[in-house]
């Protein structure tokens, strides 16, 4: 590690002095980017995170591709009609700070609570029942990714819970950067 690609706020590939790289059309996420501290604390490099990037990503690539200038050029070239539009804006997910590593086929560790800065967080689960817990995840991930309903279900809330008592995602005693309960 160490090569990280520098990403904006909104995940937009920038260079180590900010500026934005490719027209802002060009975005990285999970572990191969590396936020500004003082616009995203650093995200753990593990997967649900970066499956929370790829959705904000996503959503601004389909907000920008949709979009046409006064004339229905692309990208605004005539730079008339209306403003163009603007990435979504992405922040440090709730559930990075909740991971479940492997250390071995019948051992694992559950850490919860983990914020941006070293030695935080809390093991709350090791050994088979931890690993028993990695393979549910793993499971119910494959599940999701085929289609299957109990994935989906399951997945769904994962990523649209309501409420978030821990870790440095929003949390139903504040308001999230959009004005509304997280």
């Amino acid at each position: 590690g160490g090569k990280w690609i520098h990403v904006n706020k909104c995940l937009q590939v920038v260079t180590k002095d900010r500026k934005v790289w490719g027209n802002g059309k060009i975005f990285a996420v999970g572990d191969c980017n590396q936020t500004f501290a003082d616009e995203i604390k650093p995200i753990p490099k593990i997967s649900y995170p970066g499956e929370e990037q790829a959705t904000h990503a996503c959503e601004s690539i389909k907000k920008m591709a949709g979009k046409t200038g006064c004339c229905g050029c692309p990208n605004f070239c005539c730079g008339l009609g209306k403003k163009a539009p603007t990435p979504k804006v992405s922040w440090w997910p709730w559930g990075a700070g909740m991971f479940a590593t492997s250390l071995g086929p019948n051992d694992a560790c559950f850490v919860i609570a983990a914020k941006s800065e070293p030695r935080t967080g809390h093991l709350v689960l090791c050994g088979c029942l931890s690993a028993i817990q990695k393979w549910l995840i793993e499971c119910t991930k494959v599940n999701e990714n085929r289609g299957g309903y109990i994935g989906l279900w399951i997945w769904h809330y994962v990523h649209h819970t309501p409420c978030h008592w821990f870790g440095e995602g929003c949390r139903s005693d504040n308001l999230c950067h959009m004005g509304h309960f997280c």
